[in-house]
């Protein structure tokens, strides 16, 4: 039995370069980081930035459920913000996902994030065998 499984699914955007979109090594399902691009059109979505937040939030749970996993099975999140002044708006989306207990999470200010994205956020998840 290989030690790791590429997981993929065509309801969340695609690679956009060479990486999975999630591996499953045991129990634990990594999740690459997902940019707020809709799968359908290929482009991100325009307006608040809560709005692109919201679909990467769907973009991670068509990953996730195309393992057998869910957004309840969260352990660990990074969000990566091209301004850490959109903190407050993105906690206000990520509020409504998960609740107590909270995955343990980071979020950073970065330089620059792909396709000049303003936030891009990865996960981990443990799931059952």
């Amino acid at each position: 039995m290989s030690a790791k499984k590429a997981i993929a699914t065509t309801k969340a955007p695609g690679a956009v370069g060479p990486y999975s979109q999630a591996i499953l090594s045991g129990d634990l399902l990594f999740l690459s980081g997902q940019l707020p691009i809709n799968p359908q059109t290929g482009t991100m979505p325009e307006g608040d930035i809560r709005d692109r937040v919201h679909q990467i939030f769907a973009n991670i749970k068509a990953v996730a459920e195309s393992a057998g996993a869910s957004l309840d099975d969260v352990v660990k999140v990074t969000v990566f913000l091209a301004d850490i002044s959109d903190f407050a708006a993105v906690n206000e989306v990520y509020a409504q996902y998960f609740s107590t207990p909270y995955p343990a999470r980071s979020a950073v200010q970065v330089a620059a994030l792909p396709l000049k994205a303003d936030v891009e956020i990865e996960a981990i998840m443990r799931i059952a065998e």
